[in-house]
């Protein structure tokens, strides 16, 4: 699961000589392509498994520097893998963890999964294994884990399900690991590392422990120590003989529990005692490998400037592109919608041409009619009436002189009376007298007395003197306005009771009509029998306002407001 930790060959002279012809080298070297970086991570890779760990340090080096020059983010990324690798089989892990930090920044930027499969699984070891720290130990496999399962590589998940079940028995969440612990053991005869064997009986042994099975536990912990014994896993096997020991005391075989610990004491103090020659052996070249490390730095530090160069100029470009751009759209947007904006203005522009027109085609109909109807009632009352009532004078004579009078003089007498009437009904029903004669207030009064009946009553209430006087023309267009109103209301509400209120205010007459009745939808198409759209326009066309208010529940409400015409 780690890297393995052996004595150190004492061969670091060369690292040393290599840092003493390092700017020679460096002016003479050829720019090397990809596949030659890889191929010398390969040989790092290598030399790094044979615990030849200078010569794998400097091949890192050489081909981080040219991986750089590429700026090729996931060979960077691999190579600092492999540094960090290699300080991890130093037992620098300080110094690993930087490096394994360092390549997991880079291939952050890449979508190299496996790249990050790795890193992530190595971070994990560090933190679980030499620093102790569950919390982030478990982060790292989580990662790693989810790198694997998204690619389906069911060997990495094994592997690392194994760290993660290790990491909850190793803090007593028996629970909480066993989810992988049981995965493992489905999958590990296909995909499991034989050399793992050791730590998988153990962890089941651990678990059985915990579940109170000594036989299974026994059995585990048994082939856990034959495996590690064969396959020579003396970390592996310390771990089992210790966790053994615990289990033999805990079923009270407290002899054999006794002899597993001497025998992880014996193996802990092998295993120390190779670590402190390791260190021992690094006590000498700590120089080198500080060296080592700055100049990596020194690298990493060059390629940051570099790129932060490369990125501002590449950061310049983008926002001048982006400033191109965004201007090219912003005008295309602000043609487009100035286009759009030109095209509205001339639609409404042509409406309200339309609605002109119509309003005045209405207005001109209506003053048209207006007109007919103030001739028509001239000639009816002057003309029409006139000779009337002359003939029947002239009949009326006539019977004073005749004592006799036959039926057809009465019947012509009675017909030319009928006659007269009817004229000068409809003389003032075309222009009625009271309007004529005495102005708008008294001509609404009586229309309001007119309209009422057994059904519904018409109130009319005003604020102003009944003998106010406006302009003819103007009297005529409101009357004519008004009973229509209230013909509507006749017709159309099923009121039993309206009103009419007149009041002069800031010299503008206003006009309100209202009643109880059912109401209407002033958007109904339905709405043009009511003859509303006529009266709008001729509100409108003098220059006055008029405001409906309808619904089932509160009948109607319509308000005329119109400046005044003296």
């Amino acid at each position: 699961m780690k890297f393995l930790k052996q004595p150190l060959s004492s061969l670091f002279a060369l690292l040393f000589l290599w840092l003493l012809t390092l700017s020679f080298s460096h002016a003479q070297e050829k720019k090397l392509s990809r596949h030659e970086i890889q191929s010398l991570s390969r040989e790092a890779v290598n030399n790094m498994h044979n615990e030849l760990y200078e010569k794998s340090l400097i091949q890192a080096r050489t081909a981080l520097r040219h991986a750089i020059l590429l700026r090729d983010d996931a060979v960077i990324a691999q190579i600092y893998n492999i540094i960090g690798g290699n300080f991890d089989g130093l037992l620098e892990y300080e110094k690993a963890l930087f490096y394994y930090n360092k390549g997991l920044f880079f291939a952050n930027r890449t979508k190299e999964t496996e790249l990050k499969n790795f890193l992530h699984n190595n971070l994990g070891n560090i933190y679980f294994f030499d620093k102790k720290n569950f919390k982030k130990g478990v982060y790292h496999y989580n990662k790693s884990l989810g790198y694997s399962t998204l690619t389906k590589d069911t060997v990495k998940m094994v592997f690392t399900k194994i760290n993660i079940t290790w990491a909850f028995f190793d803090i007593e969440k028996y629970k909480e690991g066993y989810r992988y612990l049981a995965f493992v053991n489905t999958h590990f005869k296909k995909y499991g590392d034989p050399a793992l064997s050791t730590v998988l009986h153990m962890l089941n042994g651990m678990y059985f422990k915990f579940k109170k099975q000594p036989e299974k536990a026994t059995t585990h912990f048994t082939k856990a120590i034959k495996t590690g014994i064969e396959n020579q896993e003396k970390s592996d096997l310390s771990y089992t003989y210790l966790e053994y020991s615990r289990f033999l005391n805990q079923i009270g075989k407290h002899q054999e529990a006794y002899r597993n610990l001497e025998k992880y004491n014996q193996l802990t103090e092998e295993i120390n005692s190779e670590e402190k020659i390791k260190k021992a052996n690094l006590a000498g070249i700590n120089l080198e490998l500080d060296e080592y490390k700055r100049e990596i730095d020194k690298i990493a530090v060059t390629y940051k400037n570099k790129e932060t160069i490369w990125k501002e100029e590449q950061s310049r470009n983008k926002k001048i592109v982006l400033v191109i751009v965004t201007l090219s759209i912003l005008i295309l947007i602000i043609f487009y919608f100035l286009a759009i904006n030109e095209k509205l203005k001339q639609k409404n522009k042509l409406k309200e041409l339309q609605n002109q027109n119509q309003q005045n085609l209405i207005n001109a109909t209506i003053d048209g009619q207006e007109s007919e109807r103030r001739k028509i009632a001239a000639f009816l009352h002057d003309n029409i009436s006139a000779l009337l009532s002359s003939a029947g004078m002239h009949i009326n004579v006539f019977s004073s002189k005749n004592e006799e009078q036959s039926d057809e003089i009465l019947k012509t007498k009675y017909i030319l009376e009928e006659a007269h009437h009817k004229v000068r009904d409809l003389s003032h029903e075309l222009m009625p007298a009271l309007l004529v004669r005495f102005g708008l207030m008294y001509a609404l009064d009586d229309l309001c007395e007119k309209n009422s009946n057994s059904q519904i009553q018409f109130e009319f209430i005003h604020d102003l003197e009944m003998s106010t006087r406006f302009e003819e023309a103007f009297e005529m267009k409101l009357y004519f306005i008004v009973s229509e109103l209230l013909n509507n209301i006749l017709k159309h509400s099923k009121a039993s009771h309206a009103k009419l209120h007149v009041a002069l205010i800031n010299n503008q007459l206003h006009i309100l009509v209202k009643d109880n009745g059912k109401g209407f939808n002033e958007n109904s198409s339905s709405i043009e029998g009511f003859g509303i759209n006529r009266i709008k326009a001729r509100i409108h066309s003098m220059h006055g306002e008029i405001y409906i208010v309808s619904d089932n529940e509160n009948g109607s409400s319509i308000e005329l407001i119109v400046p005044v015409i003296a």
